[in-house]
């Protein structure tokens, strides 16, 4: 799965504008909340904790069009809690946005 910063990218044009630095912030206050939910998944030790983390990582996915990162919080969701492949991916993902 290739993991494209193009849709976060264009969002943020379109919220901010020509201005750098509310982009950055807006940004880094999406990786903030990504990695606060990727987290919450590492530390999920029931199904439904898991579901709603990769539920919540999903919704803010989809706020932002990324497709790449709703298909990783799916994949999470069809399948164990803890399951190091897809947190290791998800957190591969968010480094490649932030």
């Amino acid at each position: 799965m290739s993991f494209d910063s193009g849709p976060l990218d264009r969002y943020l044009s379109a919220a901010v504008g020509g201005d750098p630095a509310a982009a950055l912030d807006l940004r880094q206050t999406f990786a903030s909340g990504a990695r606060e939910l990727a987290d919450l998944l590492r530390r999920s030790r029931c199904d439904a904790n898991w579901n709603m983390a990769a539920l919540r990582l999903k919704s803010l996915a989809g706020t932002f069009g990324i497709v790449p990162l709703i298909e990783l919080a799916e994949e999470a969701m069809a399948g164990v809690p803890g399951d190091p492949d897809v947190l290791r991916r998800i957190n591969a993902a968010i480094d490649v946005l932030a």
